[in-house]
């Protein structure tokens, strides 16, 4: 099937998505990364300022803290899911 022929009705091309198994993991990367991303922007403006170089600053922090922040979220879930479950009602 060419490209052309596997348009979608509405024009747009299919979307790839991945199994549904892999929702924690999809889960902790963006969780991890927009964290890891924020963080970096908030310590480096506190330690270094505003400044010149400041974005240049954050992406050589976020290529350190992205990749530990990953398997921080990775390790951490399973802690996190039964503190959830102590604290909250289920339904």
């Amino acid at each position: 099937m060419t490209p052309t022929q596997n348009i979608a009705s509405n024009g747009a091309l299919p979307r790839r998505k991945l199994h549904p198994r892999y929702t924690p993991i999809v889960f902790a990367f963006y969780m991890a990364g927009i964290m890891a991303f924020l963080m970096c922007c908030t310590i480096v403006a506190a330690n270094s300022g505003l400044g010149a170089g400041y974005l240049q600053r954050v992406l050589q922090a976020y290529a350190l803290a992205m990749p530990v922040a990953f398997c921080c979220v990775i390790l951490v879930r399973p802690v996190v899911a039964r503190l959830v479950a102590m604290t909250v009602h289920s339904g």
